[in-house]
C-alpha cells in the first residue's frame, strides 16, 4: 500500500494548493476517486466547491468536461442526441459532455428534477441510452456535483434515487482565519489553480484503482457495516435508512482510506471516520423529528456511540485493537494477494 499512499499524499498536496486548510476534505475526494465512485459536495456559494472539483481534474489525466446545470437544462443537453444529417440523409449522434472521464456538474439542484434525473442511468450504470441506442461512458468515470443548501432560491431537492448514486456528500465549511489570509496572498497576483499540472496519469490511476479493490477487510469489521446500516433503517427518527448501496459504500471507501492510510486492512475507526460522509445523505428524518432540528447527521453520530464495533457488544480501544490484529492475520494469510498490491 505504500504506492498508494504516497502517490495520494502527491495528489492532496498538489489539490491543496488552491483548497487551503481542507486537508480532510481532499482525503475524502481522493477515496471516492479510488472507489470509483461519485462524489457531492454541499455547502453555500463562495467555499472552494468548484475549485476543488476543477483541482481535482487539473491533477489528473483525464478528460475533463463542466456542465453548469440551470432551470432552464434539458436532458438532452447532457446526454447528447441525434441531429439529422441533410447531407447523408441520416441521424448522427452528438455526445453530450457527460461523455468525459471527469465531469463537473456544477450547481446540480439548480436543474430541474427531469434534467437531473438524466444522470441517473449514467451514474449508476456507466451508460446512456439515447433514442433506443446505448452508449458506454469513458473509464474511469467520476460525476463531482457541487449543489448549494436547498433553502436557499432557485434550487431543487435531489431526490432520494440521484442522492443515493453519490458514494460521499462533504462538506467544506468556511476556512478559519488564518487560512483566508493565505488565500488572500495566494491569489493577490493570480489564481493558484492556473499554475496546477497534473501529477497523475490515467494508466496510473487504473493501476490504483485496481489495487484499492485488494484492501483486506476482516469479516468483523464487514458485521459492522453491516448492523451499522441496519441500525439507520430501525432509528425512530428515521423514516427511510439506508440501503444496501450504502453499505457497499463504506466497504468500498474503508478500503480506499486504509489504504491512503498505508494499510492493506480496514479497521473499525476507518469505517467510523466514513460513516458521516457515507450515510448521512442517504437517510429521509421523519416529519416529526424534523420539526425538532433532528439531523441525519446527529443520526449518524449516535449509532457511532450505541452500535457495538463487534457483535458482544463490548467496544473500546481494546476491541479496536483486536479488530485491527485480526485484520492484520488475514492480510498476512492472503500470501500473493496481499504482495502483488503493495
Amino acid at each position: 500500500m505504500t504506492s498508494i499512499h504516497e502517490t495520494g499524499e502527491k495528489v492532496a498536496s498538489n489539490v491543496e494548493r488552491v483548497i487551503i486548510g481542507k486537508r480532510q476534505e481532499v482525503r475524502l475526494t481522493l477515496v471516492a476517486l479510488l472507489c470509483r465512485g461519485h462524489l457531492l459536495i454541499e455547502d453555500v456559494p463562495g467555499t472552494g466547491k468548484t475549485m476543488l472539483a476543477k483541482a481535482l481534474a487539473r491533477s489528473l489525466g483525464c478528460s475533463f468536461r463542466r456542465i453548469q446545470f440551470t432551470p432552464d437544462l434539458l436532458p438532452s443537453d447532457v446526454t447528447g442526441l441525434s441531429i439529422f444529417n441533410q447531407k447523408t440523409q441520416e441521424f448522427e449522434f452528438r455526445p453530450g459532455p457527460i461523455m468525459a472521464q471527469v465531469v463537473l456538474a456544477d450547481e446540480i439542484n439548480r436543474a430541474t428534477p427531469k434534467t437531473q434525473s438524466s444522470l441517473l442511468e449514467c451514474m449508476e450504470e456507466h451508460q446512456a441510452t439515447i433514442d433506443g441506442t446505448t452508449y458506454q461512458m469513458p473509464e474511469p468515470f467520476l460525476v463531482i456535483a457541487t449543489q448549494n443548501p436547498i433553502e436557499y432560491e432557485g434550487t431543487f431537492a435531489l431526490p432520494e434515487a440521484q442522492l443515493d448514486r453519490f458514494m460521499l456528500r462533504i462538506r467544506l465549511g468556511y476556512p478559519s482565519i488564518a487560512d483566508e489570509l493565505t488565500i488572500l496572498d495566494e491569489q493577490k497576483i493570480s489564481h493558484p489553480l492556473e499554475d496546477l499540472e497534473e501529477v497523475l496519469s490515467l494508466e496510473e490511476l487504473r493501476e490504483l484503482q485496481a489495487a484499492v479493490r485488494h484492501v483486506y477487510v476482516d469479516p468483523s469489521v464487514a458485521e459492522y457495516i453491516v448492523r451499522l446500516v441496519s441500525a439507520t433503517r430501525t432509528h425512530p427518527d428515521v423514516y427511510l435508512g439506508a440501503s444496501p448501496r450504502g453499505s457497499l459504500a463504506l466497504y468500498r471507501t474503508g478500503q480506499a482510506l486504509a489504504a491512503l492510510t498505508g494499510r492493506d486492512y480496514v479497521i473499525p475507526d476507518d469505517i467510523k471516520t466514513l460513516a458521516e460522509s457515507a450515510l448521512a445523505h442517504r437517510l429521509i428524518i421523519k416529519t416529526s423529528s424534523s420539526m425538532h432540528d433532528i439531523d441525519p447527521r446527529q443520526v449518524i453520530a449516535e449509532l457511532l456511540n450505541t452500535v457495538p464495533v463487534d457483535d458482544t457488544g463490548a467496544a473500546g480501544p481494546d476491541r479496536h485493537g483486536a479488530a485491527a490484529l485480526r485484520s492484520q492475520a488475514g492480510a498476512a494469510r492472503r500470501g500473493s494477494a496481499g504482495s502483488a498490491v503493495s
